[in-house]
């Protein structure tokens, strides 16, 4: 799990190359430090999210493969060669392309593939944010790592601020306890853990069950019945748009099984990290306060 962003280079990154003030801070969610590239690097990207956000820190131009799920900002990436999907990566179109660096994710990549690409490049630069805040470093990370420090520092402050929002939302408009639906059938949701949770506790909802991925014999990802004795705790339910497909037809059923009130969630606003953070907290506090409303 990983929206359509119209921003592209000449929003946020345009014009904001530079080199680095201090290199001190470059590592990676692997605990590997990592060196100033610049405008010399030759990047593949093998998660959506970082993918957008490579274009609204301004590097683009250096983009050189993703994958097939990378779909933002929709017409810059349709030049950008595909290398397969997130869990199946084309091994030998990524040597193709000759890539300084290719970008991982924990959880969307596996880690055979990862060990696979560094047999023959350079540098593997792995991400793992698990809350709204993490992307604070990872923006820190890349932007000094390819030289787009200022448009690092700009998402930084745009991130603040939408947190900043999410923070005095929660002044206004109680919390409340919801089930975060990402499939159907076996109906399964998200763990405390997730960084969809992390985000949706941003702005006051948080999600039942109470189990985090990493505690044992636990799931990231839940399967659930519906005569579940936790879901006597859930005041709301909210359908994601992915991985699964739920549309309007789906909030009926949704209401009529849970007997609470369902609402359909843009999924790639909730999961997406990066430069989609701060833009999926504000998108999130606008339907709390529109459901609040109609409440």
């Amino acid at each position: 799990m990983n929206g359509n962003n119209d921003m592209g280079p000449t929003a946020a990154g345009a014009g904001a190359r530079a080199c680095p003030t201090s290199l001190v801070g470059l590592i990676d969610a692997a605990g590997t430090q990592h060196a100033y590239a610049g405008t010399s690097a030759r990047i593949v990207s093998l998660v959506p999210s970082l993918t957008e956000l490579l274009f609204d820190l301004g590097l683009g131009d250096q983009l050189v493969g993703r994958t097939g799920f990378c779909v933002h900002p929709r017409d810059a990436v349709r030049t950008v060669p595909k290398v397969g999907g997130t869990k199946d990566v084309r091994i030998e179109r990524v040597r193709a392309l000759s890539p300084t660096h290719v970008l991982v994710n924990m959880d969307e990549n596996r880690r055979e593939t990862v060990e696979e690409l560094a047999a023959f490049v350079p540098n593997i630069i792995v991400t793992h944010p698990g809350t709204p805040l993490d992307n604070l470093a990872l923006f820190h990370l890349l932007g000094g790592v390819f030289g787009a420090e200022r448009a690092a520092l700009q998402l930084g402050e745009d991130l603040r601020a939408a947190l900043a929002e999410a923070s005095a939302l929660r002044t206004e408009v109680p919390d409340e306890a919801v089930l975060y639906l990402i499939w159907r059938e076996p109906w399964m949701t998200v763990a405390r853990d997730t960084y969809i949770a992390a985000t949706l506790a941003a702005v006051g909802w948080h999600t039942l069950p109470e189990v985090a991925g990493g505690e044992t014999g636990a799931a990231r990802y839940p399967a659930f019945t519906w005569d579940a004795p936790w879901l006597l705790g859930v005041e709301r339910v909210l359908l994601s748009t992915e991985p699964y497909r739920f549309r309007d037809a789906h909030i009926g059923e949704v209401a009529g099984l849970a007997g609470r009130p369902a609402a359909l969630v843009d999924g790639e606003m909730v999961s997406w990290y990066g430069s989609r953070a701060a833009r999926g907290v504000r998108w999130l506090c606008a339907l709390r306060r529109s459901l609040a409303v109609g409440a």
